[in-house]
This record gives C-alpha cells, sequence and structure tokens, in this order.
C-alpha cells in the first residue's frame, strides 16, 4: 500500500477515514444526549437556537501595521467594506512589553502590526471610529491588560462608557509558552494577572470578552485537530481554576470567556472539530466546576482561516484555500471569523487583498444557503463519526495534561510543545516525500511566477515612534507616573488587583513597557528551561 494511499484514508488527527459510513457507524448513537437542539446543552449543534439564520456571523478582518494613523486608515477603509468587527495586530515589541525606543525593540518597530506604545497612539489608532458601535479583537496576551486600559481610556475621550464596550482581547498566556513566545512573566504571575483582569471586566467592562483561548496558534505551529482543541482547553482550564483560586464565581467570569480557533481546508475534520469542542466544553464546565449558567457552558470561538496553509507559490490560489476554510468554519458553527489575505504568505496584505479577503466572507454569507438552517451536517453519518472521534482524542489528550498536574505542570515538562513538534514535523516529511499534496509547491508547480509587488513597512516608522515617545516624556507629570507606577507595583507585591493603578499609570502617561518593566521588577521575566 502506498503513503498516498495510506493518507486518504487518515485525517489530520491521523484518525481512520472511511470511504463509505453507513447508520451501522453510529450503532448506540443517542441524539437527544449528544446532539440536543440548537442553543441547548451540550450545544453539539451551536450556542444560539438561531445561529445564522437571524443574521450572520461577525465578519472580522485582521489588520494593523506601522504606525497608528497608517492602521487607522485602514480601519476606516475595511468599516466602509463592511467589516463589522475589528481585530488588531501589534508588532512585535508591543506584544513583547517593550516600548519602541527600547534597544530590543530596533528593527521590529511596526513590522508585523502595529505599534502602539501609550494612550496618545491608541487614541490616534481609533481616531472617528465608533467604539460603541464596533467590536474590537485585540490579539495581544502578556501585556493585554495594558491595551485595554489604553482601549477603555481611549473610548471614554469619546465618552464612551466601558459599559458600553464590546470586544477581546486574547489573553492566552498560556499557549505563549507552548506554541508562540511572546511570553514576559513567569506562568504563576501571568495567570495572576489573568484572574486580576477577570475581576476587572466583570465590574468595569461588563460585555467584554476576558480571554480569547487559543487554538489557533498551536495550530499554525503544528497541532493536529485533535491536539488544538485538547490543549486548548487544558489550558481553558487551568485559567478557570486560576480564577476560582482568586476567589471568583465561576457563572461570574465563564460567560465572558472566548475561544479561537483555525480553520483549514480539510472541511469535514474542522465542522466535526468545533462540533466536538463545543460538547466536551459544556461537560466540563457543567460536571467539572459546577457551572450553572448555561451561558458558562457555551463555547463561544472567533475562528481565522489557516495562514500556515497559504503558499508564496501562485499567490491567487490562496483565495480558493481561504474560501473553502472560512465555509468550514461557518457550518462548523463560528461566532466570528476572520478571512486571510491572499498574500499573507509574502507579506502584510495590500488593500486590494484584505478587501478581497472581506468578500469572500460577504459571498458564503448572501449568495450561498449555509445560513438559512443550523447545523446543516447534523445526522450525517460521517460526521457525527467524526466528532465522536475526535471527542475521543480530544479527551485522551487532555487526561495525559491532567496526569502530569495540569497545563502548567505540562508546559514546565514540555509536554505539549513536544507532541506538536512530532505533529509539525510528520506533516513536513508528507509534503517532502508527495504523500501530502499542496498545489503549486509539490505538485501542479509553475516553471516561472508572476511577479507580485507586496506591502512594505517604512522603515521610518521607527524614528518617528521614538520621537514621539521622547515628546509624550517630555510634556508629561513625571511624578504623577511614578506615583502611579508605585502604587501598581505594591498591588502586584501583594494581593490587591494591579488593574486600577495601572489603569491610573496609563492615563497618567505611563507608557506599555515603563509599566511592564514595572512589573517585571516585581514578578521577573521567565526563562524557559531545556526539557531536552
Amino acid at each position: 500500500m502506498s503513503g498516498a494511499t495510506d493518507r486518504s484514508r487518515m485525517t489530520e488527527s491521523g484518525l481512520g477515514l472511511k470511504p463509505v459510513y453507513t447508520a451501522n457507524d453510529l450503532s448506540g448513537f443517542n441524539a437527544d444526549e449528544r446532539l440536543g437542539n440548537p442553543g441547548e446543552y451540550p450545544f453539539t449543534r451551536g450556542v444560539y437556537p438561531s445561529m445564522y439564520t437571524g443574521r450572520p456571523w461577525t465578519m472580522r478582518q485582521y489588520a494593523g501595521f506601522g504606525t497608528a494613523r497608517e492602521s487607522n486608515q485602514r480601519y476606516h477603509e475595511l468599516v466602509a467594506n463592511g467589516t463589522g468587527g475589528l481585530s488588531v495586530a501589534f508588532d512585535l515589541p508591543t506584544q513583547m512589553g517593550y516600548d519602541s525606543d527600547a534597544a530590543l525593540a530596533h528593527g521590529e518597530v511596526g513590522k508585523v502590526g502595529v505599534a502602539i506604545d501609550s494612550l496618545d497612539d491608541m487614541l490616534v489608532l481609533f481616531d472617528g471610529l465608533p467604539l460603541d458601535e464596533v467590536s474590537t479583537s485585540m490579539t495581544i496576551n502578556a501585556p493585554a491588560s495594558s491595551l485595554l486600559l489604553m482601549y477603555q481610556l481611549a473610548a471614554e475621550r469619546q465618552g464612551i462608557p466601558g459599559a458600553k464596550l464590546t470586544g477581546t482581547i486574547q489573553n492566552d498566556v498560556l499557549k505563549e509558552y507552548i506554541a508562540r513566545g511572546t511570553y514576559i512573566y513567569p506562568p504563576a504571575e501571568s495567570l495572576r494577572l489573568i484572574s486580576n483582569i477577570f475581576e476587572y471586566c466583570h465590574k468595569e467592562i461588563p460585555r467584554w470578552n476576558t480571554i480569547s483561548i487559543s487554538g489557533y496558534h498551536m495550530a499554525e505551529a503544528g497541532a493536529t485537530p485533535a491536539q488544538e482543541i485538547a490543549f486548548t482547553l487544558a489550558n481553558a482550564k487551568e485559567y478557570v481554576r486560576a480564577a476560582l483560586a482568586a476567589g471568583l464565581d465561576v457563572d461570574d467570569f465563564a460567560p465572558r470567556l472566548s475561544f479561537f480557533f483555525v480553520a483549514r481546508t480539510t472541511l469535514l475534520e474542522e465542522v466535526a472539530k468545533f462540533r466536538a469542542a463545543r460538547r466536551l466544553w459544556a461537560r466540563i464546565m457543567r460536571e467539572e466546576f459546577g457551572s450553572k449558567n448555561p451561558k458558562s457552558q457555551m463555547l463561544r470561538f472567533h475562528t481565522q482561516t489557516a495562514g500556515v496553509q497559504l503558499t508564496a507559490q501562485q499567490p491567487e490560489v490562496n483565495l480558493v484555500r481561504v474560501a473553502l476554510q472560512g465555509l468550514g468554519a461557518v457550518l462548523g458553527g463560528t461566532q466570528s471569523l476572520h478571512t486571510n489575505s491572499y498574500d499573507e504568505a509574502i507579506a502584510l496584505p495590500t488593500a486590494k487583498a484584505a478587501r478581497l479577503a472581506l468578500r469572500t466572507q460577504q459571498i458564503l454569507a448572501f449568495e450561498t444557503d449555509v445560513t438559512k438552517t443550523v447545523d446543516p451536517f447534523a445526522g450525517s453519518y460521517v460526521v457525527e463519526s467524526m466528532t465522536n472521534d475526535l471527542e475521543e482524542e480530544a479527551l485522551a489528550l487532555i487526561q495525559a495534561v491532567e496526569d502530569k498536574g495540569g497545563a502548567v505542570k505540562a508546559i514546565e515538562e514540555g509536554f505539549q510543545k513536544t507532541e506538536i513538534e512530532k505533529s509539525a514535523y510528520d506533516v513536513a516529511l508528507q509534503i517532502d516525500h508527495g504523500e501530502r499534496v499542496v498545489v503549486g509547491v509539490n505538485r501542479y508547480q509553475l516553471d516561472e511566477e508572476e511577479p507580485y509587488e507586496p506591502l512594505r513597512v517604512d522603515p521610518a516608522i521607527e524614528a518617528e515612534q521614538c520621537e514621539r515617545l521622547a515628546q509624550l516624556r517630555k510634556n508629561r507629570d513625571q511624578s504623577v507616573v511614578d506615583a502611579a507606577l508605585e502604587k501598581m507595583q505594591k498591588a502586584a507585591q501583594g494581593n490587591d488587583n494591579v488593574l486600577w493603578p495601572m489603569r491610573d499609570a496609563h492615563a497618567a502617561g505611563a507608557t506599555g513597557g515603563e509599566v511592564s518593566d514595572a512589573l517585571r521588577e516585581v514578578w521577573g521575566k521567565y526563562v524557559p528551561q531545556d526539557v531536552f
């Protein structure tokens, strides 16, 4: 039997895939127990009764590059073209808690996202945008508290109170230790900060999604669908435990938990993955954590199409990939969706490419019939079987994490990272050997690629940001900033919530880097141990 034949009979998670499924594959399947109705426990069929039959998912576009002013222009273009939610990409220094004039930031300012150093930058970023009408998602983790507080302060300058703000901060630092690396503090202190955010938002920004627990980045690093949902839900359990240990009631914070998953081109398995994840989370929250509020048991999630599956070769073919990935997310019941631009494997997307990505979602919503009924695959022999198989495989992986003492202990042992790296290596071998077809890469190549002019970031951005920081520090009242930072450090040394003094510091003109540095002095930095 050839390798190609073997691959054709396996899912991305390495589970068996049969050519034909029949009713025998669902022998003993209790639909009332395993499916229920849409909007009801265990939410396999969707978290809301009507899903898209009333209105479509939130169409987000992930954008942010260069300066706040440039990104603001892109946001206005997206809103004008029908975007209902904005997703902000931050540059690497911002993600790591460094200001643009820090030595470690040199050469990275504005490269992979927008540089936000202070409240002044946040005011520019959202200038002229109605923050009480748009939903904003911010892909930020270790310094999520700072960016959220700057956003709240910017909204207050527009006269909009926190109670009217809607959106999400990613705020999922555990997956940073597993798959990305933009962590700052040790895990215990990071969990403390996340619990502080839960408490703060419950009181100050009640409609805000306080965390987007992410499988996306683990999937981009090579996790299979089963690994993606297993390690994501294992991390989520750790966050719930941390909040409970801090004295919060599960039904006070759990309704604002949200998730973030990838959508691959393997459409059937992706649909099954989303359905299995909902069922798993509902049971975890009800049976393990005793939640009473159905909203605490709903796995609400944002989806982004798979950037790792996009190719620099024949980039226009990515339009087809993204359309299929987006369709899988919709059929799987996502609450919001970002469709990647076809040119993202080459550089930051051009305005035209970003518009085409948004049009892809609009075609799915308004030119197909997939929004006319809830959970179209319910009862499908193949999808129900795959949902069951993925649930079983994910449960085994979650138990493996639990057996090591939970997500943090498993992270410290390198368990999740090692498992994901094994999967990524297997995929790379399959592509190299031709067992996994990637159109334009190992099959159907062109002798010569057509020319493409990517969007480029002006290197002068770094100097501009440094000058803005110099002016900020010159014009602010340094004594007020110092006093606010000292108060925040005292809260960090004890058990008080650090977000209220942190808000005062940012309002006085403290930068994101200064806030992160002040907490580094108290909590230290995380240095991973060599686990191999």
